[in-house]
């Protein structure tokens, strides 16, 4: 008997238009929220036109995930079966993003890679982590992002759903895979988003999280066999999920230039932010209300040395990694962008972040991978103490309040290391009321000049310090 192989690989296919308008692809939550922050709907809201992808289907195509946003879609198909695609009246371009007619060892090269180390002493870092950038103000107000819905979006969440220290039920509201969907989501297919999640999230003896209040969405994107611009769209197909979901802060340390093929390797002069698919979203997702914090990339010191795409997008915070005493990681990936734009954004510490692993304990990571959802998680607490400002006025708070906003490095740090405390507090009113002893709902108030908090009948200074 003789049997014929035929080798399928991804493509994506570009569609000319979306001719079929129902309804946004967007929740109830989606849509108070843009109401809330005046950001229209338009085109890019519709789903992609039904009949395009059915029709593809037909052909042969296997349907990965559509995309609202770039108005294409994902298909895995035979090459004789993609130029027939091409072909279509309504198909603009069909582009392969995976080839699968080769076994690769994958150039997986940031920021997914860390090191680890085991303290043998009690883990005190979470403190140090979380006061690089002055969050206990904050938390001693009890602002722990309550009210705010973040994203998560990387390549495995070992465990996730059985860690204590997430609370799951009062927490996580779902996941979602947008790989070949070949594993179980929570199983040891990979362990970093874990790692990431447990510094935003993660309560248990000697940690704390950045944001324990805010609730979430896991995503998986990242491919763990090899590295191909597919994995690019499937990070859109994320991002445009947590958008129609009502995302407010959306945290990815995933970065993509150089593929196992090398034909399909970035030149550098694409990273400008307009170039690919997945840094066009980042930002559009910016522009729907989302504040996206993705990370700088962990290739400073290795031959590509630059970030990497989407940390190239505009109007999101790219993060660079650095030690609790604010000195840059070798490793955090160099900006500018292409097209001069200051990258990394901000930066937070990166080098020994203390994290939670999937084995239930404590240690330590090096790489921006960490640095960004540490800086996802202080956005979060920041945006739950001002629940009626905008992602971008948020974005503008947190800049501003870094420590070299008014003199940034391009390249390495940035506009550097935010202040919580100094983006909650900047731009207060003059006219703050005066002291009232016997309110026991935490405030601020105004005495001898100097701004203070009070919180259950104790006061604050602005650096968290028990006055009386």
């Amino acid at each position: 008997m003789l049997f014929l192989f035929i080798l399928l690989n991804a493509y994506f296919v570009s569609f000319t238009d979306k001719p079929q308008k129902d309804a946004p692809a967007l929740s109830p939550r989606a849509v108070e929220q843009r109401q809330k922050w005046n950001i229209p709907t338009d085109d890019l809201d519709y789903p992609v036109c039904r009949m395009y992808v059915d029709s593809v289907q037909h052909m042969g195509g296997k349907l990965y995930h559509t995309s609202r946003w770039m108005n294409g879609a994902t298909f895995e198909m035979s090459e004789s079966v993609a130029d027939k695609v091409a072909q279509l009246r309504f198909v603009t371009d069909v582009e392969m993003t995976r080839d699968n007619s080769q076994s690769y060892v994958s150039k997986r090269i940031m920021p997914n890679e860390h090191i680890r180390r085991t303290s043998p002493e009690p883990p005190r870092a979470t403190d140090d982590q979380l006061a690089l950038y002055n969050l206990f103000p904050l938390l001693l107000q009890d602002f722990r992002g309550q009210g705010i819905l973040m994203t998560i979006c990387d390549n495995g969440f070992y465990n996730a759903n059985t860690l204590g220290c997430f609370r799951q039920s009062e927490l996580e509201l779902g996941h979602f895979d947008f790989t070949d969907d070949a594993d179980d989501f929570y199983g040891p297919n990979g362990t970093h988003g874990t790692e990431c999640l447990s510094v935003i999230s993660g309560i248990a003896d000697d940690f704390y999280g950045a944001a324990t209040g805010a609730q979430y969405y896991l995503m998986r994107s990242e491919e763990e066999a090899t590295e191909s611009p597919k994995e690019m769209d499937n990070l859109v197909a994320a991002m445009e999920k947590a958008d129609s979901l009502g995302t407010n802060v959306f945290s990815a340390s995933l970065g993509y230039a150089i593929f196992d093929n090398s034909e399909w390797t970035l030149p550098k002069s694409a990273l400008d932010g307009r170039t690919t698919r997945v840094s066009r979203a980042a930002t559009i997702a910016a522009r729907k209300g989302m504040l996206v914090c993705i990370a700088a990339g962990n290739e400073g010191n290795k031959a590509w040395h630059t970030i990497s795409a989407p940390a190239d997008a505009d109007s999101i915070l790219t993060v660079g990694a650095v030690d609790i005493n604010g000195e840059i990681g070798s490793f955090s990936s160099y900006g500018p962008s292409a097209d001069g734009r200051v990258k990394p954004d901000v930066c937070a510490v990166g080098v020994s972040t203390c994290i939670y692993t999937p084995y239930d304990y404590v240690t330590y990571g090096n790489g921006t991978s960490f640095a960004t959802p540490l800086l996802a998680g202080m956005a979060a607490t920041l945006w739950s103490a001002l629940p009626d400002e905008s992602a971008m006025q948020i974005r503008e708070r947190i800049i501003r309040s870094a420590d070299r906003y008014n003199q940034p490095d391009e390249s390495r740090y940035g506009y550097g290391i935010p202040d919580a405390w100094e983006a909650y507090t900047m731009d207060l009113p003059e006219d703050l009321p005066t002291i009232d002893a016997a309110t026991e709902k935490p405030r601020k108030f105004i005495d001898g000049g100097q701004i203070y908090i009070l919180r259950h009948g104790h006061i604050y200074n602005l650096a968290g310090q028990l006055v009386r």
